[in-house]
C-alpha cells in the first residue's frame, strides 16, 4: 500500500542486508503512517543490488502543507533498512539541509557502533577483546546497555554475540547441538564487560558484543538532536521500526504510527506521537532455520530464542530506551515484561503474545488513537 498525502498507511518493505546495518532481512513491525512510498524506492534499489548501490544520496520529496510550511521527506538505505526522515520546514532548502546533516550523523555513528563494519570501534573491541581510548559514543551506548541489563535483571544483554555467531554459522544446514548452544551461552555475561573511560575490556576469551538492540535507537536520538539544532521543531524519523517524533504533523494532529498485527497487512493498534519514541521487537523478523526455532533475539540465560511473544512495542521518551526495553520485554515474556514497563512512569508497552489476546500496559491508552484515527 502507498502512503498518500491524506495519511494512508503503508507497511514498510523487507530490507536486504546492509554491511553497516544493525538488523537485516526484516519487515518493520511499527510503521510510520506519514512516510512517503518507501516500497517502490527500495524495490528499485534491490533490482540494482543493494550493496552495489551504496553509497546513495538521500532521495527527497516535498508536500506543501501551509503557506509558510512544507513537509520534506528524505529517504535512504542505512542501518540494514530504509531510513526515512520527515520534517516540517519553512522551505524545502531548510528541510533538505537538516535532513542531510542528520544522515551524516547516522553515518558517523554507524562507523563506530556497527558490528558489521570491520573498521568500527565495536569490531576492534570484539577482535582484540579490549579497546583503549574508546570513542565517547561507544562508551555512552555501553553505559546505557549496562543500565538496561540491570533494570531488566539480565534480560537485555549485549554479550549474546557468540550465540548469534553460532546460529549464523551453522544454520540452516547444520543445527547446533544442545551442548554447543550451552557452550556459546556460557560466554554470555555482561558482568564480564569492564567499561572504563580509558579502556573497555572483555574479561573472558571468546566473548563478543552486539549493539543491535540499542545502537539504532541511539543513532535515531542523535539524528533527532541534529534536526533540532537545525531549527526543526516538527519531525518524524523512521529507521525500520525505531521511530522518534517531535511536535505535531499538522495542527491538532500528532504523528501517527501503526503497530503491526499478526496477519499480513493488518495492524494491531495505532498510536499518536508528539514528543517521544516507539520501537518494536519481534521474533518473526528473521529466522535462522526453516522450522523457525531460532531467531535473532536471544535469551541470554539459555541461548535459546524466546517464544512467549510474537511482538513487543514500547513507547518511551527516547528511541534508545524504547529499543532496549522492547528487546528486554520480548525476552522476559508478557507477564514479567509488562510488569517491568509498569514500573517506568514515562513508558508504555503493547504485547502481541504467541497465543491469546493482545496485552497492553496501563499507560498504553494515553497513546492509542485507534478509534480516532481509522486505518484506510
Amino acid at each position: 500500500m502507498k502512503v498518500a498525502p491524506s495519511g494512508e498507511v503503508s507497511e514498510a518493505p523487507a530490507s536486504p542486508t546492509n554491511s553497516s546495518g544493525f538488523h537485516s532481512g526484516f519487515t518493520a513491525p511499527v510503521v510510520a503512517c506519514d512516510v512517503v512510498d518507501a516500497a517502490d524506492k527500495l524495490a528499485q534499489l534491490r533490482t540494482l543490488g543493494f550493496e552495489d548501490a551504496l553509497p546513495l544520496a538521500v532521495s527527497f520529496e516535498q508536500v506543501r502543507l501551509e503557506r509558510d510550511a512544507v513537509k520534506v521527506i528524505g529517504t535512504r538505505p542505512a542501518l540494514g533498512t530504509l531510513v526515512s526522515v520527515t520534517v516540517v520546514a519553512s522551505s524545502p532548502a531548510q528541510g533538505e539541509t537538516a535532513i542531510e546533516r542528520a544522515f551524516a550523523e547516522l553515518d558517523r555513528l554507524a562507523a563506530i557502533l556497527s558490528r558489521y563494519e570491520s573498521t568500527s570501534a565495536l569490531s576492534a573491541l570484539n577482535e582484540a577483546g579490549y579497546l583503549t581510548g574508546p570513542p565517547p559514543e561507544l562508551l555512552r551506548v555501553l553505559e546505557r546497555a549496562l543500565y538496561y541489563h540491570a533494570l531488566s535483571r539480565g534480560a537485555f544483554d549485549v554479550t549474546v554475540k557468540p550465540v548469534l555467531d553460532l546460529l549464523a554459522a551453522r544454520l540452516p544446514a547444520n543445527p547446533p547441538t544442545a551442548g554447543e548452544l550451552k557452550d556459546a551461552a556460557a560466554l554470555v555475561g555482561t558482568e564480564h564487560v569492564a567499561v572504563r573511560r580509558k579502556a573497555i575490556r572483555l574479561e573472558r576469551s571468546g566473548m563478543g558484543l552486539t549493539l543491535d538492540g540499542i545502537a539504532k535507537g541511539h543513532i535515531v536520538d542523535r539524528m533527532a538532536d541534529v534536526l533540532a539544532c537545525h531549527g526543526m521543531l516538527r519531525f518524524l524519523i523512521d529507521a525500520g521500526g525505531d521511530i522518534r517524533a517531535r511536535g505535531i504533523k499538522e495542527p491538532d494532529r500528532p504523528w501517527t504510527v501503526a503497530v503491526r498485527g499478526r496477519s499480513p497487512g493488518a495492524f494491531a493498534d495505532v498510536i499518536g506521537l508528539r514528543d517521544g519514541a516507539v520501537a518494536t521487537s519481534g521474533g518473526y523478523e528473521r529466522f535462522y532455520d526453516p522450522q523457525r526455532r531460532f531467531h535473532h533475539i536471544v535469551n541470554p540465560a539459555s541461548g535459546g530464542s524466546p517464544d512467549l511473544a510474537w511482538s513487543v512495542s514500547v513507547v518511551a521518551p527516547t528511541a534508545l530506551a524504547a529499543d532496549a526495553l522492547a528487546t528486554a520485554v520480548f525476552v522476559l515474556g508478557p507477564d514479567d515484561g509488562l510488569r517491568l514497563i509498569e514500573r517506568l512512569p514515562d513508558c508504555a508497552g503493547f504485547v502481541v503474545p504467541a497465543g491469546g489476546a493482545d496485552r497492553r500496559s496501563r499507560r498504553w491508552s494515553r497513546f492509542s488513537i485507534w478509534q480516532e484515527e481509522p486505518i484506510v
